[in-house]
C-alpha cells in the first residue's frame, strides 16, 4: 500500500453504507463522513469513476514520495481493476480516496503479487491518499473505516503494507490502532517493506 502518512489521525465513529463491489456500480450510496473540513464543510464519499481520475492523479502527486507515482493512464487501469474505490468530496471536490484490490487481478505490484502467493482471500489496499490542504482533519482513516465495514460484512481480512526502509512511522501508528498484525517482511530493491493482515475479527 502507498499512502501519505499524513492521512493518519484522529479516527471517527465507524461508517456504514459502503460495499465491497467494482468501481463505480451504483449500488453504492454517498455516505457522510462525520468530520469537518475547511471551516465546517462536511464531506461524503461516493465511488470513483473514470471522470474523478485527473483529481485523482493529483492528488496521489501531491503525496509522494510516499504514494507510487503513475501516470494518469496508469491511475485510470488501477480504477479499472479495482474492488473498492471511493473518493471522499467536500461538495463537489475530491479531497481524498482510497482504492483496493481483490485476489488475482491484473495488477503488477510486488507487494500484491506477494499476498496472491500466501492467500486466497483478501481486500488489498493498494493506495490511500489525502490532499495537502485536507490532511490533519481525519479523511484517510474515514475512509479506512470504509474499507473494513466491507471486510466485516464479508469476513475478508485488509492487506496491506507500509515502508521499513526508509520508515513510515506515522503509517505504522494508523495501522497499530486499527489493529493490523505483521505477517511478513518483503526486501525490494532500494527498500523493505513490512507485510500487514488485519483479520474481520478485529475491533
Amino acid at each position: 500500500m502507498f499512502c501519505a502518512p499524513e492521512a493518519y489521525h484522529a479516527m471517527p465513529t465507524p461508517m456504514t453504507g459502503a460495499t465491497l463491489c467494482r468501481a463505480g456500480q451504483t449500488r453504492h450510496r454517498k455516505t457522510r463522513i462525520d468530520v469537518e473540513h475547511r471551516g465546517g464543510i462536511g464531506m461524503h464519499t461516493r465511488p470513483l469513476t473514470q471522470s474523478d481520475v485527473p483529481a485523482m492523479w493529483s492528488i496521489n502527486e501531491q503525496g509522494l514520495p510516499g504514494t507510487g507515482q503513475v501516470t494518469e493512464a496508469e491511475m485510470a487501469q488501477l480504477l479499472n481493476v479495482a474492488t473498492l474505490a471511493r473518493g471522499a468530496f467536500s461538495g463537489d471536490v475530491l479531497v481524498g480516496f482510497v482504492i483496493c484490490l481483490a485476489p488475482q487481478a491484473d495488477y503488477g505490484s510486488l507487494n500484491y503479487a506477494w499476498f496472491n502467493a500466501r492467500y486466497d482471500e483478501f481486500i488489498y489496499v493498494d493506495r490511500i491518499a489525502v490532499s495537502a490542504n485536507s490532511r490533519n482533519k481525519g479523511v484517510g482513516a474515514a475512509l479506512y473505516q470504509e474499507v473494513i465495514a466491507s471486510s466485516t460484512e464479508r469476513l475478508i481480512p485488509i492487506a496491506a503494507e507500509v515502508n521499513l526502509n526508509p520508515p513510515n512511522p506515522g503509517s505504522m501508528r494508523f495501522h497499530e490502532r486499527f489493529e493490523f498484525a505483521e505477517v511478513g517482511v518483503l526486501h525490494h530493491t532500494e527498500k523493505s517493506v513490512m507485510m500487514l493482515l488485519r483479520e474481520p475479527s478485529a475491533k
